[in-house]
């Protein structure tokens, strides 16, 4: 059974970002303090490393009821029997994704303006991550930050069309801004480099989790 879709705290894992960490080492400390989600993002490495990669993930997360999607690449999620993926604009359609997945496999899409927002396939999809928030040096970013209004104006067309659909923030989240996101309507954060950053992975964990419990609390959700 697919663990539940929880986005509160959605780790992800990245060899180029990862800090010096082994990726599986990453994986325990982030489960240990709380993430939520975890998503493999490797642009560079071989497709059988990549399996084997989420493979190692999926194996330290499953019994602990952590849902593992991977980001872009279909194919890896399939071979390594993650629960699902993690898509962008450029990437498979979601349609195609659903397709090749199945009706119980996970999918989150990028989205960044309202216009994406107002086109989603919301039927198809499982969440959606809504920008780049903030600026950010773990990705290239081809536009500009949406900011905290931005990422609201998102949100509320999402929300028009499908008002039940879990939405994360995306991009340059750490621990002093992630209140103003959830205030501005997600239900969680992802988040890289403020866990994988760290020295200590699981306390920066456990610290996101606590505000984002709390500001999800103040707002009654």
């Amino acid at each position: 059974m697919r663990p539940p879709l929880d986005l509160r705290l959605n780790a992800i894992l990245d060899p180029e970002r990862a800090g010096g960490h082994d990726l599986s080492d990453l994986a325990r400390a982030v489960a240990a303090g709380g993430a939520t989600l975890v998503q493999l993002r490797d642009k560079k490495s071989d497709t059988r490393a990549m399996v084997e990669k989420a493979r190692a993930i999926k194996a330290i997360l499953a019994p602990l009821n952590i849902a593992v999607v991977v980001n872009d690449r279909i194919d890896v999620a399939l071979a390594a029997g993650a629960d699902g993926v993690h898509i962008g604009p450029d990437d498979m359609a979601p349609e195609d994704a659903r397709r090749l997945l199945g009706p119980d496999a996970i999918i989150g899409v990028s989205i960044k303006t309202v216009a994406a927002a107002e086109a989603a396939p919301v039927g198809l999809i499982d969440y959606a991550g809504v920008g780049g928030v903030y600026a950010t040096l773990s990705k290239e970013q081809k536009t500009s930050p949406i900011g905290i209004d931005g990422f609201a104006g998102v949100a509320g067309a999402l929300r028009r069309r499908a008002p039940a659909i879990p939405i994360v923030g995306i991009a340059g989240i750490d621990a002093s801004n992630a209140d103003a996101v959830i205030g501005a309507g997600a239900d969680g954060i992802a988040v890289i480099s403020a866990l994988s950053g760290s020295s200590d992975a699981a306390a920066a964990a456990r610290t996101l989790r606590e505000v984002v419990d709390g500001m999800l609390a103040k707002r009654g959700t």
